[in-house]
C-alpha cells in the first residue's frame, strides 16, 4: 500500500466497522467524558480504511470519534487513512451519528 494520507473529517459522518455496529461502548464512553469532556488537543488521531465509494470506515477511535461527535457537533477531527479497499461497499454500515447516545 502507498503511504497512508491524513484527513480533517467530521466524526459524525465516519463510518463504524462490523465489529461494533453498535457503536461506542458506553462505559468506555463515561470513561472517556470523564477524564477527557470535549476537549480535542492531544487527542490521537483516528485510523479509517477507505471504501471503494469514499466512506471512511474506523479502525481504531470509535469512543473518540463519538464523543467529539455527541459534544462538540460539526467540530472535525484527524483521521489517517490506513489502507484503501477499492471493492469494499459499506454504505449499509451505520454512522457514529446514527449510534450516538
Amino acid at each position: 500500500m502507498a503511504s497512508s494520507k491524513f484527513l480533517d473529517v467530521d466524526p459524525a459522518l465516519l463510518r463504524l466497522p462490523p465489529s461494533r455496529h453498535q457503536g461506542a461502548d458506553p462505559a468506555k464512553l463515561a470513561r472517556h467524558i470523564a477524564l477527557f469532556g470535549t476537549a480535542v488537543a492531544g487527542m490521537p488521531h483516528l485510523e479509517v480504511t477507505e471504501a471503494a465509494d469514499g466512506e471512511l470506515v474506523i479502525n481504531s477511535g470509535v469512543t473518540r470519534a463519538t464523543r467529539v461527535a455527541k459534544f462538540l457537533p460539526g467540530q472535525t477531527v484527524r483521521v489517517e487513512v490506513i489502507d484503501h479497499l477499492p471493492k469494499w461497499n459499506v454504505n449499509k454500515y451505520p454512522t457514529v451519528k446514527d449510534k450516538l447516545p
